[in-house]
């Protein structure tokens, strides 16, 4: 079972796999790298060089951080991870790992990952992206929570885009947060209501956090 460095760089989350740095990203379907094959816990995985026209040199620019690809479900789906954004330490496995806390049921949609969020008392299913440095809810209350700024972020397929952010109160399982959402562009939108979700756990809940994801058995334990 390796433990691989695991780093928060200008809010986005990387793992460091022989001393290069690949974003570590739940929210996409596939992976893509600089390199045609990558070994991880002696599995060996085949990789294309970009995913819906983003390719490393062009993720690289748009998050202001070198890299040399992006791990997808594909690839992280094989495995069950120990996320510990304490001792910034990535533990994966293709055996079963466990830590203590609460299990959270997930389901999966293309791979990504959908969890239940509890918001003013309503349930919403929410993709759970790792790859998000701000997460998204696609509803009209969004508005009356605390405003928090407009902020730029960026998607494949659609590119660099702008939206005002609200501190929002969110409860998984019955744990609390408060996270910084946004609203997505409409084409991003019909594809949450394509998976039956109403928006993006982002991974700010990781932050200062050891969590355990555990995909091939539909388990987040936060």
């Amino acid at each position: 079972m390796p433990t691989l460095p695991l780093i928060f760089k200008d809010g986005h989350l990387f793992v460091e796999l022989e001393k290069r740095l690949w974003l570590f990203d739940t929210g996409s379907p596939a992976s893509f790298g600089d390199t045609n094959n990558l070994a991880i816990d002696s599995e060996e995985f085949s990789l294309k060089s970009s995913y819906m026209g983003l390719s490393a040199a062009t993720l690289s620019d748009f998050i202001g951080v070198q890299c040399s690809g992006l791990l997808g479900a594909d690839i992280l789906g094989n495995f069950d991870h120990v996320l510990d954004c304490v001792r910034e330490s990535l533990s994966l496995s293709v055996d079963e790992l466990h830590i203590n806390g609460q299990l959270l049921h997930i389901s999966a949609f293309m791979g990504i990952p959908v969890v239940t969020a509890q918001i003013v008392g309503e349930n919403y299913n929410m993709f759970f992206d790792t790859g998000a440095q701000f997460s998204y809810f696609q509803h009209d209350s969004l508005s009356v929570f605390p405003a928090a700024g407009r902020v730029t972020d960026f998607y494949p397929g659609i590119g660099p885009f702008q939206t005002d952010t609200y501190q929002v109160d969110i409860v998984l399982g019955e744990t609390p947060f408060t996270l910084r959402c946004g609203t997505l562009p409409d084409p991003l939108e019909a594809t949450l209501m394509m998976a039956g979700t109403q928006g993006i756990i982002g991974n700010q809940i990781l932050d200062n956090r050891v969590i355990g994801y555990f995909p091939r058995r539909g388990e987040l334990c936060l």
